[in-house]
């Protein structure tokens, strides 16, 4: 068994609301994250979701407990050990991110340009070939806003793989697509997960969908955390908290392997 490449040790987390008011995010959030697989984070709006992601990678520090990540507790790292760290991440955020001033060719090739010292034509090749296999070749000219929602969640999601991350972390990736383009990007992602083998870690509130790419899904409930192997075993869980989300997100019958295929 393969040992988790991300976990959560008892970690805490609390934010002081404006009037002084403590608001406790996470309290006492144990869970593993194998490598080379697909976990989904899920639970209602306000349950730490996107907090989890940004503990993860350092943005935000936990109260108490610890996130482990390969081995290392990202909680006590200093700023240079945590960059070398974040070197090892991907990460695609809600709004892309893309820069709306350079063309689709340049964003892709940004990482690329930035953190290694390739010659401008491999970089090139490199880019092209990531276009092609993401549906793009043709639009390496145009900028950000000449493209739909989910070519700009395609344009990130290149740019985001061009160092060959270990770990890939998505926040809401698919907010603002419509059903049929969420199912297009989450296929993608089910695609370049199994084909590059990187741990990917999937924040989001689009279930069904999304739980049929798990191979573990973390739900977050009221600052606990609830881990399944399966979207099948969250279906049946006794826990009433679970069978509430269940009702909410997945409706009375849902056959979770359908869509896969």
């Amino acid at each position: 068994m393969n040992e988790p490449i991300i976990q959560f040790v008892d970690v805490h987390k609390s934010f002081t609301g404006a009037n002084g008011s403590v608001h406790e995010v996470l309290k006492g959030v144990s869970f593993n994250i194998p490598p080379g697989r697909t976990t989904v984070i899920g639970g209602g709006s306000g349950q730490g979701k996107s907090v989890a992601l940004k503990l993860i990678l350092g943005l935000l520090q936990p109260d108490s407990g610890s996130i482990i990540v390969d081995g290392r507790d990202i909680a006590a790292m200093k700023a240079r050990e945590l960059n070398e760290v974040r070197a090892d991440f991907g990460v695609l955020f809600q709004g892309v991110a893309l820069f709306d001033s350079m063309t689709v060719f340049e964003n892709v090739a940004l990482p690329l340009r930035e953190k290694t010292k390739l010659p401008a034509a491999e970089i090139r090749a490199r880019v092209m070939e990531s276009l092609a296999q993401f549906g793009l070749t043709g639009h390496e000219d145009k900028f950000p806003a000449q493209l739909s929602g989910g070519m700009q969640k395609r344009v990130g999601l290149a740019r985001a793989l061009q160092l060959q991350p270990r770990i890939m972390l998505f926040d809401e990736p698919t907010t603002g697509l419509d059903p049929a383009r969420s199912l297009e990007i989450y296929r993608l992602f089910h695609k370049m997960q199994r084909e590059m083998q990187y741990t990917s870690v999937i924040v989001s509130h689009d279930v069904p969908k999304i739980f049929n790419l798990a191979d573990q899904v973390v739900v977050m409930h009221e600052g606990k955390a609830k881990v399944f192997s399966s979207s099948e075993e969250i279906q049946w869980s006794t826990d009433p908290v679970i069978q509430d989300f269940v009702q909410m997100t997945m409706g009375h019958i849902y056959q979770s392997r359908l869509e896969r295929e």
